[in-house]
């Protein structure tokens, strides 16, 4: 017999053939390659199934794809990269991904390496069995999306195996992540979910961990592009997407890259790798925002600031700061927006970047803010803010102006003057830009569209209308699906009802207002329109 090759992929397609000749089933030559390329490659078993099958990383993707497809949801995010991940070792799937991976190799989560039974908790094997239908795979998938995951079970998915892929896995699974995945099963299975103290000491003791580990970590260059990816897709994603399913998606990623900066790596890699964090980070308190936990989204602006300053980049510090502003400017004082929006400034310096251009007309909103409260001085210096903030957003780039979380987009730019101007008591231009503002969003994009049609409302109050404010702002809350209710939403509202209560009496649409507020909602784990800062009367925070 001659001897078997020295490479990985040339002594796998021998074995295979060997096997074939010898009758052996796809699963028996995986065990096989796996046995005798593990030592010498470090071939996780997941690797050695796809070897055993004779196909490439495209192959299987496409297969995953085609089973989605069957499924009748929308084409899953694994690409090639990803895939490679896994079978390096150094991610592991999910529990869904596991599970069609399952089915295309037609095995259990043990063989392909990964402890426990799938989440589906049925076989795969015998589904492709003689005069079997591939539809069968979509009844026996769709338990999936309500199966919440048992924790022992979960617990036990990661002790520590032979192969890196598990030994990669068992590194640092913790209670939060228990937590986060079964929050998303079940906002994926239509259930409600509370913010309750489980979910939200889960989240916090993550972004702890985070923090501990930003000062030890070694990737490569290809995750971090996947990484980067993804981040970008968050942000393209992050108006339309419920805000509690998203946060469950940034953190278990948050809690991925966590797990990367463990140990120190190059340089060039730690810097990236440090950005992500912080823009995760970032994200995170964006979120928190909106949901309405001040404390926790203050805590991951300072987790962001401190991976941005491991990056030395001023403008990523700058964007960090802009954003933070975002939380006093909602829910706190408008003289700490102020300071932070300024404070961007200076980090952002001369150069028009996308904190350069946002941070004045943060400024500009804050002044707006005073000057309701009777700063004399705060609208005209207002205004100079809000023609800075033009200047430098004709600048930009294009590549600067089309995203809403990482950029600032001429909606944006809009949406933050109209409701300048309309603090200003310039209801009339507030109303004209805003309604401009609302033209350049899409339906999709939930969370501005809203508080732009809100601010509407709120120029009609200030025009003397107050019925028609009311009927306003009732159409926008009334427009949400409960789910994209976050207490951002719900917080202005409330804000805009007991303005127009405060200056005009109780009309019959206020109360209709109110019932519109009474409705599902996303639940606030602080209470309805209740904030951890002092922010004045209602009428002074309208």
């Amino acid at each position: 017999m001659a001897e078997p090759p020295l490479k990985e992929a040339e002594r796998a397609r021998w074995m295979r053939a060997q096997g074939l000749a010898r009758g052996l089933s796809t699963t028996q030559i995986a065990a096989e390659i796996a046995e005798q390329c593990g030592p010498l490659f470090s071939t996780s078993r997941i690797k050695a199934h796809r070897l055993a099958h004779g196909v490439a990383l495209s192959d299987v993707v496409a297969q995953m794809r085609a089973l989605y497809e069957m499924d009748g949801k929308p084409p899953p995010k694994i690409g090639e990269t990803l895939l490679s991940a896994y079978e390096s070792g150094y991610k592991r799937p999910g529990p869904e991904y596991l599970h069609y991976l399952c089915l295309v190799y037609r095995v259990e989560p043990g063989d392909l390496g990964y402890q426990g039974p799938c989440v589906c908790g049925r076989g795969h094997e015998q589904r492709f069995g003689a005069g079997t239908q591939l539809s069968a795979i979509r009844d026996e998938s769709e338990t999936l999306i309500g199966a919440v995951l048992d924790r022992g079970w979960i617990n036990q998915q990661f002790e520590g195996g032979p192969h890196r892929a598990e030994a990669s896995a068992s590194i640092d699974l913790g209670e939060e992540d228990v937590v986060l995945r079964r929050t998303l099963l079940q906002l994926l299975a239509g259930a409600g979910v509370a913010l309750d103290g489980q979910f939200l000491g889960a989240v916090d003791q993550l972004r702890r961990k985070m923090d501990d580990t930003l000062v030890n970590a070694t990737v490569s260059p290809t995750m971090l592009d996947q990484w980067e990816e993804t981040i970008l897709g968050y942000g393209r994603s992050y108006q339309s997407t419920p805000s509690l399913r998203m946060l469950c998606d940034v953190l278990l990623d948050f809690s991925e890259v966590r797990r990367l900066c463990d140990q120190r790596q190059p340089i060039e890699l730690q810097e990236r790798l440090c950005r992500i964090a912080a823009q995760l980070s970032g994200i995170s308190g964006l979120i928190m925002i909106n949901l309405g936990d001040h404390r926790l989204a203050r805590s991951f602006f300072r987790t962001a600031r401190t991976a941005a300053d491991e990056t030395g980049d001023r403008s990523l510090r700058a964007w960090v700061t802009v954003r933070e502003a975002l939380l006093p400017l909602y829910y706190g004082d408008p003289r700490e927006a102020l300071h932070l929006a300024r404070k961007a400034q200076d980090l952002a310096g001369r150069t028009p970047n996308v904190a350069a251009a946002m941070a004045p007309a943060v400024e500009a909103r804050a002044l707006g803010q005073l000057a309701l409260r009777g700063r004399s001085d705060a609208a005209p210096t207002a205004r100079r803010a809000l023609v800075r903030g033009r200047a430098v957003f004709d600048q930009l780039s294009k590549n600067d102006t089309t995203d809403l979380v990482f950029g600032f987009t001429d909606r944006q730019m809009s949406f933050y003057e109209g409701d300048t101007y309309t603090n200003l008591g310039d209801h009339q231009k507030g109303e004209e830009v805003l309604r401009y503002a609302l033209t350049l969003y899409s339906p999709t994009e939930v969370i501005d569209r809203t508080l732009v049609k809100l601010d509407r409302a709120a120029c009609s109050m200030y025009a003397g209308e107050p019925d028609q404010a009311a009927a306003r702002a009732r159409e926008a809350i009334m427009d949400l699906e409960p789910e994209h209710r976050s207490d951002i939403l719900m917080h202005r509202a409330r804000q805009l009802a007991a303005a127009v209560q405060q200056q005009h009496g109780d009309l019959p649409e206020l109360r209709e207002l109110r019932e519109a507020l009474a409705g599902p909602s996303v639940q606030s784990p602080l209470g309805p329109g209740e904030s951890t800062v002092s922010s004045g009367s209602p009428a002074d925070r309208a």
